[in-house]
């Protein structure tokens, strides 16, 4: 065995950088184009508490389903190329926790319960629950409103009837009078 100096003993070497993640694909070969790479960092997430996990995949995938490559899962490409829409803490994550996913609904599960903070799912189903017409806002607007918390929360896990009767009832007096008289009776 070849003698160290206390200096090769102190720097790190490549072997201790994490990259990946490396997916055994035999007989495969694929490339993903650098101006692929190229898109899917145009915007970034480092897990900054004010950033939006869900946008983000969001973005990821408008990008990443849009990728075919021969005889490749679907699932491959997409974990190979999520690195490179990350940076800072969220990178380091996905590095230190690359193991413990081998598919693509493992990664995203695991990125939201990471970066998409339980308060703010409270927060969003929050605003869903206590929805209020603005005054002198038009029925159509209020609902895009209100649809808008939806978005915001897809997971809100209310049952429809639920949030059509919060609409309902969180409309102005003259708007729900309104809907009433245009199902010529009660619309609830």
């Amino acid at each position: 065995m070849a003698e160290k100096t206390l200096c090769e003993f102190s720097t790190p070497s490549t072997e201790n950088i994490h990259v990946g993640p490396n997916f055994g694909l035999g007989e495969y070969d694929y490339e993903i184009k650098s101006s692929l790479i190229k898109m899917v960092q145009v915007i970034i997430f480092s897990g900054k508490k004010d950033e939006d996990a869900i946008a983000h995949l969001q973005n990821f995938l408008e990008i990443g389903n849009t990728i075919d490559i021969q005889g490749i899962p679907q699932d491959v490409i997409l974990l190979r190329l999520f690195p490179f829409s990350l940076e800072g803490r969220a990178k380091q994550w996905f590095y230190q926790s690359k193991n413990q996913f081998k598919t693509w609904r493992e990664c995203s599960k695991a990125f939201l319960e990471k970066f998409f903070q339980i308060g703010r799912t409270n927060i969003l189903r929050g605003k869903i629950s206590k929805f209020h017409e603005q005054k002198g806002e038009p029925i159509p607007q209020a609902w895009g409103h209100f649809q808008g918390y939806i978005s915001d929360c897809s997971h809100h896990g209310m049952e429809k009837w639920l949030l059509m009767q919060t609409f309902y009832y969180g409309l102005t007096q003259g708007s729900y009078e309104q809907l009433d008289a245009t199902a010529e009776g009660s619309f609830m």
